[in-house]
């Protein structure tokens, strides 16, 4: 009888270790008080975080196969602060933490994400840099419902520069005869007119930078950060993977305080100016602009993280960036995620000498590598940012970016590279195989479906499938192409890609720009 008493025990708690073993369970009807047991869900992901991490601490058992957290299904998780995932978080390659179902909210929706089949804007008559002005028909005033220039500071100005856009909270409108005369609060004007690259132009080829004039939105999201992945140099987040997991709701709060001026791919600057005596530097001779720039905000940021992953997510109503790897990443998985109405970039990895150096200084930041990018779907994005990107990579080295499917972008499609530079900064052996970039270009030029910068050796450009890029009501030149290699692009093979042209816009199927040497291109 005793005997049978062991075994009936032996089995029960065989059983209980099998149901429950590894699993977390997190329900917004839960409680942080409960046990996280399939039957006792805790209430927020920072609880479920806090056991799992307990469980690596003490060694226990259900760490053996991996610790899954499973969010309910159905559920959202609308966050008062950013969920953060440290080094303590860490799984390991035989025993990861798995992060799944549910959703993740950083507040209350809105429509800033969705954009218009195309905005109203209007072609300015001056930019005068001297004095910091921009000259308009003072009867765009009441196409963008201004009846009182004493309301003037309420409403901020969208300026089209060829390849990015400037947001100018308005300082003051003053009229002269059929003109308004605008200004800008600071800092934005300063950086503005003092950096040459980009800047509105007026009587270029297909005329003169459009503008609109809007209120200030209000963001109506609480959070412009839902999840922070953490890392440092002396110890990285690794082995940790969400699936199947919604990301909704982020705010864009910069241009509210700072308005919002780039340099190029959404990167805003925080001081630039023109090289007015002896232009140039010993690594590029003819530099006539210097410019620091930060990163865009991002939804969910990851820093010095390896193999930390993202599979069949979803990402929506999110602004600036949804996804970011900023630096010293290794060996991620980004892999069938759906990426709709982002109002930056969907997909931002590695360096992009952003401070505290000078953005045009040519370094090894290449420290982002072995990346896979594929199958993700990525639609209307750029809405805010019409100068971000879909996928937009730095100084990356042996990244994999295929069978992507781009539409419905402001600027530019699948981006890699940086530093406009011929030296060896360690980019290389990047693939952009098998994507598909259609309706890109819709606002601004000088752009791309695929488009790549500076040397990046052993790179490949293959079987590819590339619209005619949009013919923008608003471009000031023809410069788009299906594929654009941009500023001292150099090794890359490109070869098999279906590419197409538009004969209104471009003719050519590829654009260049001081392309290096070992580049092999199939006509």
């Amino acid at each position: 009888m005793n005997m049978k008493r062991q075994i009936l025990l032996l089995f029960l708690v065989s059983m209980s270790l099998h149901c429950f073993a590894g699993d977390i369970y997190v329900s917004v009807s839960g409680s942080d008080k409960a046990t996280g047991v399939k039957n006792a869900p805790v209430q927020t992901l920072q609880k479920a975080l806090r056991i799992a991490r307990e469980w690596r601490r003490t060694n226990n058992p259900n760490i053996k196969d991996g610790i899954t957290i499973n969010l309910a299904k159905g559920d959202t998780f609308v966050l008062d602060e950013p969920l953060y995932i440290r080094p303590e978080d860490s799984g390991t390659p035989d025993s990861p933490t798995i992060i799944t179902g549910g959703t993740i909210s950083g507040g209350k929706a809105d429509n800033s994400c969705i954009m218009e089949e195309y905005p109203e804007m209007e072609r300015m008559l001056a930019f005068d840099k001297d004095n910091e002005q921009i000259i308009i028909p003072a009867k765009s005033l009441q196409t963008y419902g201004i009846t009182n220039v004493a309301d003037a500071a309420k409403y901020e100005m969208v300026v089209h520069q060829r390849w990015a856009i400037a947001i100018l909270r308005i300082k003051a409108i003053s009229i002269s005869g059929d003109k308004a005369i605008v200004t800008f609060r600071n800092p934005e004007s300063r950086w503005e007119f003092s950096h040459p690259w980009p800047q509105p132009v007026i009587d270029e080829e297909r005329g003169s930078s459009s503008f609109l004039l809007r209120p200030i939105p209000q963001p109506s999201a609480s959070l412009s950060r839902l999840v922070t992945i953490e890392g440092s140099e002396y110890a990285s987040v690794h082995d940790i993977s969400f699936k199947n997991v919604s990301f909704e709701n982020a705010s864009w709060e910069r241009p509210l305080k700072y308005g919002h001026v780039t340099l190029q791919g959404g990167f805003p600057i925080i001081d630039a100016y023109k090289l007015t005596e002896n232009e140039g530097m010993p690594w590029a001779p003819t530099l006539e602009n210097q410019a620091w720039v930060i990163r865009p905000e991002a939804a969910v940021s990851v820093v010095y993280a390896e193999r930390v992953n993202f599979k069949n997510c979803t990402f929506t109503n999110l602004s600036s960036t949804a996804l970011d790897y900023a630096h010293h990443c290794v060996g991620a998985m980004i892999v069938g995620n759906k990426f709709e109405n982002i109002g930056g970039t969907a997909i931002m990895a590695g360096s992009f000498g952003e401070g505290p150096c000078e953005a045009h200084h040519p370094r090894n930041y290449t420290n982002t590598t072995g990346f896979v990018i594929d199958g993700n779907i990525i639609h209307n994005v750029t809405t805010r940012d019409w100068g971000a990107v879909a996928i937009g990579c730095g100084y990356v080295r042996d990244f994999s970016i295929k069978n992507n499917n781009v539409s419905r972008v402001n600027y530019s499609g699948i981006c890699v590279g940086w530093g406009w530079t011929p030296k060896d900064t360690g980019m290389r052996n990047n693939r952009i195989i098998g994507n598909t970039v259609k309706d890109y270009a819709r606002i601004l030029y000088d752009a791309g479906g695929i488009y790549t910068m500076s040397n990046q050796p052993g790179s490949l450009i293959e079987n590819n499938t590339v619209s005619a890029p949009h013919p923008s009501p608003y471009a000031t030149n023809f410069r788009a192409f299906p594929i654009y290699f941009d500023a001292c692009t150099d090794g890359y093979t490109v070869r098999n890609n279906s590419l197409s042209v538009n004969l209104s816009v471009q003719k050519e199927k590829y654009g260049w720009n001081t392309p290096g040497p070992k580049m092999e291109v199939e006509k």
